[in-house]
């Protein structure tokens, strides 16, 4: 599996949104990043 084709400031973003480190970040399936994206949108809006 290739890596994911997003920028380095987005991986950086990504990584201390989601708590992850960003090399988990840059070798996670495209799907589950996805759905931890969504998860995270849910909770800002709720808050």
């Amino acid at each position: 599996m290739r890596p994911l084709q997003i920028s380095a400031e987005t991986a950086q973003k990504l990584a201390e949104s989601l708590n992850l480190p960003l090399e988990q970040i840059m070798h996670m399936p495209q799907h589950i990043l996805l759905a931890k994206m969504a998860e995270l949108q849910k909770e800002e809006k709720q808050s």
